[in-house]
């Protein structure tokens, strides 16, 4: 369980939200909306441990995040707004060195099976440099169909730059993650209906 009390969330003098609570169990889909500059890629950079609240706390399993350290990271899969690809790697490359920094090891045969998922297959060895920016999106997104076993996936703006298959494709995943007891938080502006067990929804700013 990945749980917020009292969370906030300061940013130069301004006091974003405040008094945040939520639990999120196998099944859960946080979703979080708001206008832009509201806080929330903040909520979720906080929810990675990459951004410290200026007040509450965020535990797995009833432990501080940051105490919970490589046992908490080891069950995250994060996929932030920028894809983190470097230019000069093909899409192949670019999947299995993520996932490696990520602690998962992929092969070859894995990598080219997510990239056919994302139907970039035939552009596997191509640098992701010359790709255009759904394609690149959709690289980064391939880190999902290998990442599974991590039960908690916090995705920035999931759907951002994809054509209308890939949002269906990409949407089908994640109801399949949280049908399978994952747990997922994201932010997106679309209107992707998001079927889930549990849904917990957030308005920052309302």
């Amino acid at each position: 369980m990945l749980s917020a009390n009292d969370l906030e969330c300061v940013r130069g003098e301004r006091r974003l939200f405040s008094g945040l609570n939520f639990a999120m169990q196998p099944g859960t889909l946080l979703a979080v909306r708001g206008v832009n500059g509201s806080g929330k890629t903040s909520l979720l950079r906080m929810m990675c441990g990459l951004l410290t609240p200026a007040a509450g706390t965020l535990n797995w399993n009833d432990r501080e995040i940051g105490k919970a350290g490589e046992e908490f990271r080891s069950n995250l899969l994060y996929l932030g707004h920028l894809n983190g690809l470097k230019d000069e790697l093909n899409a192949a490359e670019n999947l299995r060195l993520s996932l490696h920094i990520a602690g998962i090891a992929v092969d070859e045969a894995q990598a080219v099976a997510a990239l056919d998922w994302s139907g970039l297959r035939e552009r596997r060895h191509q640098p992701c440099g010359t790709l255009s920016q759904g394609q690149r999106r959709r690289v980064a997104l391939a880190r999902l169909k290998l990442s599974q076993s991590r039960p908690l996936w916090i995705l920035d703006e999931p759907f951002t730059a994809l054509d209308v298959a890939s949002v269906e494709r990409t949407r089908d995943l994640i109801v399949d993650h949280l049908a399978g007891g994952g747990m997922v938080a994201l932010t997106t502006h679309q209107e992707v209906p998001i079927t889930a067990p549990t849904t917990l929804p957030i308005e920052l700013g309302a």
